[in-house]
């Protein structure tokens, strides 16, 4: 889809349909009828960003546990090319290489998501971490050819048991996503709001 189309997007307290998702660990439901599902979109598969990112998310995913929360992350990129740089991850992780999910929640791409130059330090940070982690053996030369482009930008989403959006956030360059502290606190004020 071109960079250009705008798509719509979803707000808080809007209810997403039910649909089973395939992660790369089996099948999952959306929403999760016992938790709440911290659903996130990132970009392609070796991304240093998102890789940088998700690592942090995986620090602290005990934490995101205990607040009942289930982590999905959604990339662009087919089962094959994610499963190198997602194995360590200790949540699911679904391929959507024709962006599917993309469209249905109205997460687009852009040349901005690498132009802001909020983006620049997490872009040099996430290389530099990257080019270690390979020099190490901890994960393969990411594509020069991602799939699905390199110009998508962040999503987050906040979905109660029953589909409900609680709370979400459309990133507007490619470091532009909820922290772990920003998901927690969303969460306790939905609980608190309930």
């Amino acid at each position: 889809m071109s960079a250009s189309v705008r798509r719509v997007r979803f707000e808080p307290g809007q209810v997403v349909s039910a649909r089973s998702l395939t992660t790369l660990n089996g099948p999952s439901a959306l929403p999760n009828p016992g938790r709440l599902v911290h659903l996130q979109f990132r970009r392609f598969a070796g991304c240093p960003v998102c890789d940088m990112h998700l690592h942090a998310i995986a620090r602290r995913h005990a934490e995101i546990v205990s607040a009942g929360i289930q982590e999905i992350a959604v990339f662009h990129s087919s089962d094959e090319e994610l499963r190198p740089f997602t194995a360590e991850l200790p949540f699911d992780v679904v391929a959507d290489p024709r962006k599917a999910l993309y469209k249905a929640f109205g997460v687009e791409a852009s040349p901005r998501a690498l132009l802001d130059p909020r983006a620049w330090l997490p872009i040099v940070r996430g290389v530099l971490r990257s080019a270690g982690r390979i020099v190490q053996r901890k994960q393969p030369v990411t594509s020069l050819n991602a799939e699905g482009g390199k110009l998508g930008l962040p999503a987050d989403f906040l979905i109660d048991s029953d589909g409900k959006i609680l709370a979400c956030k459309y990133g507007t360059y490619i470091y532009d996503q909820w922290s772990v502290d920003e998901l927690l606190a969303a969460a306790r004020h939905a609980m608190r709001s309930r």
